[in-house]
């Protein structure tokens, strides 16, 4: 008992291994918004795709909240706002390979 209590105040107190358990909840989000200022900087993607892309992001942010907000995030939620990045990441890819450049 005694060995097994140290063992969970240990794992507690190490932040690398409790962190790593759990991801950001906003981890896509971000990486998407560094693709599209990747995209910008690069020349890839026009400021009037970036306006567009970030607008959907800012949607996407808006519509996560929203379904937080009553405490409960089901899984039904999960999926629809799964699908909703999956369509800005491809919207992304889309903007940075169309062969537009600024």
């Amino acid at each position: 008992m005694l060995k097994s209590l140290v063992i969970a105040i240990a794992i507690a107190s190490c932040p690398a291994l409790t962190a790593s358990a759990a991801a950001p909840p906003a981890a896509r989000q971000v990486k998407q918004q560094k693709r599209i200022h990747r995209g910008v900087k690069s020349g890839q993607i026009t400021r009037r795709e970036a306006r567009k892309l970030g607008r959907q992001q800012r949607h996407i942010h808006r519509t996560k909240r929203r379904m937080k907000r009553d405490g409960k995030f089901t899984l039904r939620e999960r999926r629809r706002l799964n699908r909703k990045q999956n369509r800005a990441s491809r919207n992304i890819y889309r903007a940075k390979n169309n062969r537009r450049r600024r």
